[in-house]
């Protein structure tokens, strides 16, 4: 059973545990995460609207007991806290899961088959946490019917449509406005970071691969990244504090967007790659910020490509990936234009894939 303690202000309420932790608790904060039914809807859905808390909001007491904290409030209202769940709040929320890797990945590659995921059971959810724990993951032995990356998909969330349609065809054409629609060899890039907000995911999915090269590679740009942070610390810093902009046009689009090449969260954390040596915009800059840019991204891009990051392997037909298109950037290799190269792809969102993933491990 915890101990309670209000200071006299009221204002705060301090907890202890049996097993040595300890949390301090403001008043406001508790009377927010009320859970009695006048505060919380029976969806989980929160009716007490936080801006009407009253400024002087203040504790009249605190009892523990049974495995509850309840407390009473100046204004009259009560409510009863788990102390577990209490608990809980003393630690801040444990990060999701994230494994960085290199090449050596290619001995432990998370793929599953397309018939199990398909199920929609545990291999699903196997195959999911591997993506979003990954950045990327494979499925094998899946059919050639065209349409099938969107059905995949739609397994944890919706297709997210662009200017390139609710799914695209990857092999060569003439008169490409796209070099993805050329035999070209394309380096580690991530897609679409014209586009506000970008799409998270990207699935691939192959219906023919008889042409001479054309491997898939795939890079971990958050290894990369924190390589870079501890090798050459103000090329990082270089990097997460100049915004580029991005810009993509055809004849019915004109697509723009600024952003920095590492994107970090709140907590200085990587939290998105953009990488696209082909839509960048070259940055007008001073000369000094010039050159200090571009020996950044010329370090940073060099890495990236580098054979100990880079994972290459090649899709047979019904083979697929999705990759974290903020996280893992994804390229190729030169194929000839004997035989044939066909890929289907589709964009998703990460959102989606973390839903689903809860659900599925509940």
């Amino acid at each position: 059973m915890a101990t309670t303690t209000v200071t006299p202000d009221g204002r705060t309420l301090a907890l202890g545990w049996p097993d040595g932790r300890e949390g301090r608790f403001h008043a406001a904060w508790l009377r927010d995460s009320c859970p009695c039914p006048e505060c919380r809807h029976p969806s989980g859905q929160r009716l007490l609207d936080s801006v009407a808390i009253p400024d002087d909001v203040a504790l009249a007491s605190a009892t523990a007991g049974n495995r509850a904290v309840d407390v009473v409030f100046t204004d009259g209202h009560e409510a009863s806290f788990d102390d577990g769940w209490l608990g809980e709040q003393v630690a801040p929320p444990a990060p999701r899961p994230r494994r960085l890797w290199d090449a050596e990945i290619a001995q432990e590659l998370p793929v599953e088959r397309y018939e199990d995921v398909t199920a929609a059971g545990e291999a699903l959810r196997r195959w999911l946490a591997a993506v979003d724990e990954l950045g990327f993951g494979l499925l094998t032995g899946g059919p050639t019917e065209p349409g099938t990356v969107t059905r995949v998909a739609e397994l944890f969330g919706y297709v997210r449509e662009t200017n390139y349609g609710r799914l695209f065809d990857v092999r060569s054409v003439i008169d490409a406005t796209n070099l993805a629609y050329t035999g070209l060899g394309l380096g580690p890039h991530t897609d679409n970071p014209y586009r506000d907000p970008t799409p998270t995911l990207q699935l691939l999915h192959c219906l023919s691969s008889s042409a001479g090269g054309g491997e898939n590679t795939l890079v971990d740009g958050f290894r990369v990244g924190e390589e870079l942070r501890s090798s050459d610390p103000a090329a990082f810093e270089v990097l997460a504090r100049t915004p580029i902009r991005f810009r993509y046009s055809d004849g019915d689009t004109e697509l723009e967007a600024e952003r920095t090449v590492l994107e970090l969260n709140e907590r200085d954390e990587l939290r998105a790659i953009h990488f696209n040596t082909r839509s960048a915009v070259p940055p007008r800059l001073e000369p000094e910020a010039a050159a200090a840019f571009y020996s950044a991204y010329r370090t940073f891009g060099r890495l990236l490509g580098s054979a100990e990051h880079v994972l290459q392997f090649k899709l047979e037909p019904g083979d697929l990936f999705i990759v974290d298109n903020e996280r893992v950037l994804h390229g190729r290799t030169g194929y000839s234009e004997a035989g044939e190269r066909h890929l289907q792809g589709c964009y998703a969102d990460r959102d989606g894939l973390r839903s689903r993933l809860a659900v599925l491990s509940r």
